[in-house]
């Protein structure tokens, strides 16, 4: 089954933390990274820019604003997929993963549809 982990945090927070505390969190979760990978388990993972870079799209209105549309306390700030055998280990993951990233929320989901469409990141 594959799942998707939804990585929240307060933003203000993560985006203060020096170059070198960014450095150390991101120290601390390869070592689960790598863990995961050597396992065959890790898919793509993702974090993604601050949420003054977001622009979205009111469906119902057409409308598009800048920005994220919810004002949130945490924020999406990255998000992993991963191809696990039961939500039991999908949630001992999270707990290795929130070992090493202080602060914030995993959000765990099962993925119904997964498209592995290859596009280059810019």
């Amino acid at each position: 089954m594959l799942y998707a982990f939804l990585c929240y945090n307060n933003e203000n927070t993560v985006m203060s933390w020096s170059k070198e505390q960014d450095d150390a969190v991101m120290s601390k979760l390869n070592v689960v990274h790598d863990k995961l990978k050597a396992q065959g388990k890790l898919g793509p993972s993702l974090r993604l820019m601050p949420t003054t870079a977001a622009t979205t799209l009111v469906k119902e209105k057409d409308l598009v604003l800048d920005g994220p549309y919810a004002e949130t306390k945490e924020a999406l700030l990255g998000l992993y997929i991963m191809d696990l055998n039961s939500l039991e280990e999908a949630i001992a993951i999270a707990r290795e993963l929130g070992q090493a990233n202080p602060g914030g929320a995993y959000e765990i989901r099962p993925i119904r549809l997964y498209n592995d469409e290859r596009i280059a990141a810019s």
